[in-house]
């Protein structure tokens, strides 16, 4: 699903216009976006928790030359899903 699936949605459930759709979701990308920058947590029941975790520093082998390197600490984006999201993907497959 693109950005555009989602504006295309929010257009036929909600019956606001594609520009106002296309704004909503905009806006929930955007403070998202901001959210998580500051280091604040995201959490949506029933569907999970987006949260910004810090990697340290660590030695890495580059795997054409065996060389060993130093992977600079950063920061990561981690997703972990709800029990009901887990739930409901696993009972489709059933």
């Amino acid at each position: 699903m693109t950005k555009a699936d989602l504006v295309e949605n929010v257009y036929y459930k909600t019956g606001f216009s594609k520009k106002e759709s296309a704004e909503i979701v905009e806006s929930v990308f955007e403070l998202m976006k901001q959210t998580l920058e500051r280091g604040d947590k995201i959490k949506i029941a029933g569907f999970g928790n987006f949260v910004v975790k810090q990697k340290a520093t660590r030695r890495g082998r580059n795997p054409q030359t065996g060389e060993e390197i130093e992977i600079s600490s950063r920061k990561i984006l981690t997703f972990k899903p709800s029990q009901v999201l887990k739930n409901t993907i696993n009972d489709d497959i059933s």
